[in-house]
């Protein structure tokens, strides 16, 4: 009778399993939808311009390197990219779990070991840069306006977030696993998990700064569909 126990457990488990799968899925998709603020304060005619970047799974906030209120060149110095190319205009900062952006340049690099890491939290995260010259309008390049105070609001968050070292210095991170000639990565703050991805850690940001954003969202379309009418 050992042998039908053990049959049982195993179909508890795997029920198990697939209800908290469709309770996470469920509960990203009614909470995704819901505005984080009911009486969006979002205009169009703000005067500084930010973009929202995905790749269709994970969303980067987009900045001019340098304004009035920031200059990001001198907190994510160009000469820790491959190319140094000081003439960039953009700068691209997301963050996210440091094993998955280190070990996982593409999907089929995925070990089973990098994606428990990451899913329990129990892993170091990481921001990670890329500088632009120019970037395009289209669906996984949205364009957006912000205030100067809700611009000052995203910066706070983002610098909020970063590990600094000695003198205020993000600590820069040494490796080849750069996806290309203009990115690097930093240590972060924070545990990437179940219910805190990448794509939270932008919502969370927008949030901050009142800007359209999800009560709570996992994935890129949780916060990509408060952009579709803008």
């Amino acid at each position: 009778m050992r042998w039908k126990k053990m049959i049982w457990i195993f179909l508890y488990t795997i029920l198990g399993v697939i209800s908290f799968a469709m309770l996470y899925l469920a509960s990203d998709w009614l909470l995704s939808r819901i505005p984080a603020y009911h009486q969006n304060p979002y205009v169009e005619e703000q005067p500084l311009t930010l973009y929202l970047l995905t790749n269709g799974v994970h969303t980067d906030l987009v900045f001019p390197v340098k304004s009035e209120q920031m200059d990001w060149h001198s907190i994510f110095p160009y000469q820790y990219t491959l190319a140094q190319d000081s003439t960039k205009s953009w700068i691209a900062i997301g963050w996210g779990d440091k094993g998955f952006y280190l070990n996982t340049p593409e999907w089929k690099d995925l070990t089973l070991k990098t994606a428990l890491i990451a899913g329990l939290g129990i892993g170091q995260s990481a921001l990670h840069t890329t500088y632009y010259p120019n970037l395009v309008e289209n669906d996984q390049c949205i364009k957006f306006h912000v205030s100067e105070e809700q611009y000052q609001l995203l910066v706070e968050f983002v610098l909020s977030t970063i590990e600094y070292a000695d003198h205020d210095r993000p600590i820069y991170i040494q490796t080849e696993a750069q996806y290309g000639n203009d990115d690097a990565f930093y240590e972060a703050l924070g545990a990437y998990h179940l219910f805190y991805s990448c794509n939270t850690w932008t919502n969370a940001a927008l949030k901050s700064a009142r800007l359209p954003s999800a009560v709570w969202t996992v994935f890129d379309k949780g916060i990509l569909r408060h952009y579709q009418h803008k």
